[in-house]
């Protein structure tokens, strides 16, 4: 059986989801990835064997998205992609949030699953922020299109969603407490985050950011190059976690019971469905960094924030649910 992957690469929870479903996808045929996306800051040693700059997201140093860059990336180019995407070679086509896979199954008619955490918003049940954003929940239901879906989220809010892929560093973990809180806000520049990290002088934090290529030192506050590993081993060592809303490392902090605060990106409408889904859990979750940070901080930092989180389904058990599904639909 030949597999074409197709992977939404504006974000680094794509890339090390796929990482960990290869060795288990490889018992099921041969797999090509197809990444699509300019920005990710993870190398990866997936074997790419298609590659695309697609449809990016940017983001202004303040904290929201910049919709001008992301037009930039909007085109005929990508069009042609989608036509001279060879598809049609292959047995299966799962799509993890990516555009040209989709238009390219459409222009072909050809089948697709889309698998990942964008999927579970196709159920009605996944949270959603509560505030109206047209654009936001078209992105989410209409932006890829498949014959069906498979989701990936916090909880099991329907029947076809499933608990995160947790890597395997993080299960294999023994966690312990080193007392430094790990950051990791791609949205916010380090002018804007760092005097606020200078005013909390009796913390220590590893901030993780593309802004620097090597570790660097300030006072309480330790900068760090965008690295999976290093990363991975901050988050089993820290004693608490500021975020952005994404999927992928509030699952990891949650797992490992690490205090998390969350600031999903403005205008970023998964992200504030994600962080609706967290306050339901009782994650502390906030709108952006500002003049009541410290105060906010201070809170969060005397309060017990874990959350009892479990995983039901292994990495390799959701795999053969995904094939079982892909065989049983009749999307190969």
């Amino acid at each position: 059986m030949k597999i074409f992957y197709a992977i939404q690469g504006t974000g680094n929870g794509h890339i090390s989801r796929a990482e960990q479903l290869y060795p288990y996808l490889k018992k099921h045929g041969e797999v090509d990835f197809f990444l699509s996306g300019s920005n990710a800051q993870l190398q990866t040693p997936l074997p790419i064997k298609y590659r695309s700059n697609g449809i990016s997201l940017h983001y202004k140093s303040s904290g929201g998205m910049d919709y001008g860059k992301i037009s930039k990336s909007l085109g005929f180019n990508i069009y042609k992609e989608a036509k001279a995407l060879p598809i049609e070679n292959y047995d299966v086509i799962i799509n993890d949030f990516e555009f040209i896979t989709s238009l390219a199954c459409t222009l072909k008619k050809k089948k697709s699953i889309q698998f990942g955490h964008q999927a579970s918003f196709q159920s009605k049940l996944t949270p959603r922020a509560n505030h109206f954003n047209p654009l936001g929940n078209w992105v989410l239901d209409k932006f890829v299109r498949s014959s069906h879906y498979m989701g990936l989220h916090f909880e099991s809010y329907d029947n076809n969603i499933f608990n995160p892929i947790i890597k395997e560093e993080i299960i294999n973990a023994s966690p312990v407490d080193n007392g430094h809180i790990t950051v990791y806000l791609p949205q916010y520049s380090l002018s804007i985050l760092n005097p606020y990290f200078f005013a909390q002088s009796k913390f220590s934090f590893e901030v993780f950011t593309k802004e620097v290529k090597q570790v660097t030192k300030y006072n309480n506050i330790t900068l760090l190059p965008i690295d999976n590993a290093s990363f991975t081993q901050s988050l089993i060592s820290c004693h608490g976690i500021i975020t952005a809303g994404g999927f992928e490392t509030p699952a990891e902090a949650m797992y490992l019971k690490k205090k998390l605060l969350s600031i999903p990106i403005l205008n970023h409408f998964e992200q504030e469905c994600n962080g609706a889904a967290m306050q339901k859990m009782g994650v502390k979750v906030i709108k952006k960094i500002d003049k009541k940070f410290n105060q906010i901080f201070t809170e969060w930092i005397q309060t017990d924030n874990t959350i009892p989180f479990k995983l039901t389904h292994s990495t390799e058990e959701i795999v053969n649910l995904l094939m079982q599904q892909i065989s049983y639909n009749q999307v190969a």
